[in-house]
């Protein structure tokens, strides 16, 4: 039952009722990454009239994350590609790393010197720190 309410409400936890309604619909099954991230287009690879080209979309394995889509599927997504990674023999390149979730807004978040969420006591003002004054 939890789960049920967690798909009707969320948006960004899986799919919607509606999302899952329309890939029934109008999707057809492309492929899976690593993640369990599930990729569809539309139908026999029809173009969209609305758009005019075949629409591409990716229902996530738990919270939706666009950075946890890999490279190759990332192209296909993007329309760099029309084969999907699943049709061909795709290999990462030797300077792509692995996936790291965004830290943004989490303990892990990049923090410069100087900045007050950083935990560390600022370092004082130079001492020979003489202000501008007009007409000295």
């Amino acid at each position: 039952m939890k789960n049920f309410f967690i798909q009707f409400f969320t948006w960004w936890n899986g799919a919607t009722v509606a999302t899952r309604f329309h890939t029934w619909r109008h999707g057809e099954f492309v492929g899976t990454d690593e993640f369990g991230n599930r990729y569809f287009q539309t139908k026999g690879g029809q173009k969209d009239p609305a758009l005019g080209f075949v629409r591409r979309w990716v229902i996530y394995n738990g919270l939706a994350e666009a950075s946890r889509i890999p490279p190759g599927w990332y192209g296909w997504m993007l329309h760099k590609t029309d084969v999907p990674p699943t049709q061909e023999a795709y290999q990462p390149r030797e300077w792509e790393r692995p996936h790291q979730p965004n830290p943004t807004g989490t303990p892990l978040a990049y923090r410069p010197k100087g900045s007050i969420l950083r935990g560390e006591p600022r370092a004082k003002a130079m001492d020979g720190y003489q202000p501008w004054t007009p007409g000295a």
